[in-house]
This record gives C-alpha cells, structure tokens and sequence, in this order.
C-alpha cells in the first residue's frame, strides 16, 4: 500500500495528517467565495418524494437558460442523484481543470452532480451526514462556477443532512421553492418543508402543485387524478406565495427518460404554459 500523505478523507476523518478543522474552515472560504459570483441561489424542496421535484428543477434551470440568463444546477441529492439522467448527461465525466472541477455542461446549464463521481449507475452511496456535508462543500467549493445568474439546488426528499448543510453553507440564500402534489399526505410532507425553511430564516419563494389535474386528449374533460388546489389552499394556510399549478402530462415522464426537458418541447401544452407562468412569476419575484 502506497504511503498516506495526511490528505486522504480516512486521515480528515480521524484527525491525522491535516488539522481537519482547518480543512473545513478553508473549503468554507471557498464556497463562499465561489458562491458569492452568483447572484440568485435557489433551492428546490419537496418534504416527500415522487413529486416531481427533480423535473421541476431541471426545467427551472432550463426555462432561465433559454431566457439569456447564466445557469447552473447542483444535484444536492448525494444518495440518489437523478439530474444528470434527466438532463441527458449521464455517461459525462468530470474534468480537473487548472482552477478546480468543471462542471458538465448541458446545452448552455452547468451542473455537478455525485452522479459523474460514481463508478456505476448502480452504485449505493452509503453515507452519514457528515460526510454528505462534505460532498456538497465541495460542490460549492471546488467547482468552478463562474459568475452566475442562478444556481438551481436540487434537494433529497425530506428536512435532514443535505437541506441543512446547504443552508449552513450558503447563509445568503435567495429562497426556497417547495414542491409538492395535491393529495394530503404528500401536503403534509411539504408543510413540514415549509416549516424547516421558515425555523431556518431562508425565504420561502413559493408552492408549486405538480401533478395538478389532468386533461384528457380525446374529449378534454379534466380529471383530477391526485385531486387540485391543495398546493394553493395549503400556501394560503402558511402564508406563503402560490407559484402555480403544473397538470399532469403523459409526455413528461417519456421526455424525461430521454433525457429531454418538456419545457423545450415544441408546442404549447397545458404543462409547459404553466411552468412558463410560474417561472414569469418567479423572475417577477427576485428581479422585479
């Protein structure tokens, strides 16, 4: 076995080599620095999975991008990474350029990901916090972002380590979206994420409600599948900003299979008017 030079993660662990706690405050540094380039950082929440809160992010980050604005996307998901598969990026490897990592580039959207770290799709990150803290420190720290207009951060499910360090990190945030589904036990969830962010002093942007109704392509009657309006009554209950409601669409799962966004589909379907309104509104809200 070759010899330990100090800086390998086992030596940070356990306190040899390099004074850990230096090694962190140093990274800190970093990320704030490299955070402070980019003027709008958004997370993207849901207090439950299956929501759609992935599809949500990518075509924020793809609706700004087409909008001229500078865009990046960090995948906070350390255990189940899925934005570089709906980006269409996923055999992509990171490259160490002179200044730090590069981040793959997805048609004009910057991204890292624990994704591009993997040696296989397959493989399980089994992690505690704090090592997840760490991933994500670097994220910040050693990519090189450049100055940005908006870093889109696509949370895990639920209130714990990633949401956490996040906001530790990036004390400056400009807010948090939360997505949910009309249906109470994934309202139940979200309020919970709501709460989280609010006990945190992070802004909350704004409820969206995927999934909202769908209409049928052959007589066009709407069916609420998963009910509506939840999202909204439950944003007038917290007091909070409704951003809109997106329908379902059957072409949104085969896009994103592809690899492919719906908002850059041709056509206007009913899903993509709505996310387009809900990100007019947003701009609206942090640029005016």
């Amino acid at each position: 076995m070759d010899e330990c030079d100090g800086k390998c993660d086992t030596c940070a662990e356990s306190g040899s080599g390099t004074d850990p706690k230096k090694e962190m405050e140093m990274q800190a540094k970093k990320a704030t620095e490299k955070m402070d380039k980019i003027k709008y950082k958004i997370m993207v929440a849901s207090g439950k999975g299956g929501v759609g809160k992935s599809t949500v992010a990518v075509n924020l980050a793809r609706a700004l991008c087409n909008k001229g604005y500078k865009v990046g996307v960090l995948d906070a998901d350390i255990t189940g990474p899925n934005i570089p598969k709906l980006l269409g990026v996923e055999d992509d490897k990171l490259l160490m350029g002179p200044e730090g990592i590069t981040p793959i580039d997805t048609r004009g959207v910057k991204l890292i990901s624990m994704a591009f770290v993997l040696s296989n799709p397959d493989s399980a990150v089994i992690w505690r916090g704090p090592m997840k803290m760490v991933a994500i420190r670097q994220f910040m720290a050693d990519v090189t972002w450049g100055d940005l207009d908006f870093l889109i951060i696509d949370l895990p499910p639920g209130t714990s380590d990633e949401p956490l360090s996040v906001i530790q990190l990036i004390p400056d945030l400009s807010g948090a979206i939360i997505v949910t589904t009309p249906q109470e036990v994934a309202l139940l969830d979200s309020r919970k994420a709501v709460n989280m962010v609010k006990t945190m002093n992070v802004p909350v942007l704004g409820i969206i409600e995927n999934m909202s109704g769908f209409r049928c392509p052959h007589c066009g009657e709407v069916l609420d599948i998963f009910k509506t309006g939840g999202g909204e009554k439950a944003s007038k209950d917290l007091e909070i900003p409704f951003l809109g409601a997106i329908p379902l669409d059957l072409d949104v799962t085969p896009l994103g299979d592809k690899g492919m966004t719906f908002i850059d589909q041709k056509g206007d379907t009913a899903a993509k008017k709505s996310f387009e309104e809900i990100v007019d509104r947003l701009i609206e809200k942090l640029i005016g």
